[in-house]
């Protein structure tokens, strides 16, 4: 199964930040057996970026075959680069930025920026993304999401910032094909007390509101 197609069989996909790799790795886990099966580790726009590309190499090394790993808030193509050495299959972006985009594409990897207007959502989609991440979606709202969705049909979408159990079913019936999901599944609490049956729990909690 190529990248793209697990993102979309997967829907969620699970935002960790500025998460240790000793936490990031157990609960990763408590999510994929969540049904969770694509993963995004961020960047620290402050922070080297060795910080990430080390955490994105523990996560690959420690997780099931049928599990991607990307990463997230690229915002340069030093980042694109970085991120495809440690091994990641998409990138994710707040914003729309063409050069980001296109060296994303020559490496082979799946390429989802953000986005918030139709224009930029074209845009984006005209440089080739494969699927334009509307940001901040919660903010949004779902109504938002659907009125850009009819006459932008042909692109896909994904919902990412603020989707929760309350609004992600209405985010899916908008046309949304993915789910961007941090500190929803990422429980901070939870994941610095390794309470994995929460986590797993979580996640699980989205996946019924949208099954």
């Amino acid at each position: 199964m190529d990248t793209l197609e697990t993102i979309k069989r997967s829907e969620i996909i699970a935002i960790a930040r500025g998460i240790k790799s000793e936490d990031l790795i157990p609960a990763s886990l408590a999510l994929y057996r969540a049904g969770i099966r694509a993963f995004e580790v961020t960047f620290e726009q402050d922070k080297p970026l060795v910080r990430t590309t080390e955490s994105i190499v523990a996560l690959i090394g420690s997780m099931p075959g049928d599990a991607v790993i990307g990463a997230g808030t690229v915002m340069t193509t030093d980042q694109v680069r970085a991120a495809f050495q440690a091994g990641a299959r998409f990138i994710i972006s707040p914003n729309t930025e063409r050069s980001v985009i296109e060296e994303t594409k020559r490496l082979g990897m799946a390429s989802i920026p953000g986005a918030m207007t139709p224009t930029e959502i074209a845009a984006a989609y005209s440089y080739g993304a494969d699927i334009v991440k509307v940001f901040p979606a919660g903010f949004l709202g779902a109504e938002y999401f659907k009125a850009i969705k009819a006459p932008l049909s042909h692109i896909p979408m994904a919902a990412v910032a603020g989707v929760t159990p309350d609004n992600i079913a209405d985010f899916k019936k908008a046309g949304a094909c993915a789910f961007g999901i941090s500190s929803g599944v990422y429980l901070k609490d939870a994941v610095i007390n390794h309470d994995l049956e929460a986590i797993t729990s979580a996640a699980e909690e989205f996946y019924a509101r949208i099954r």
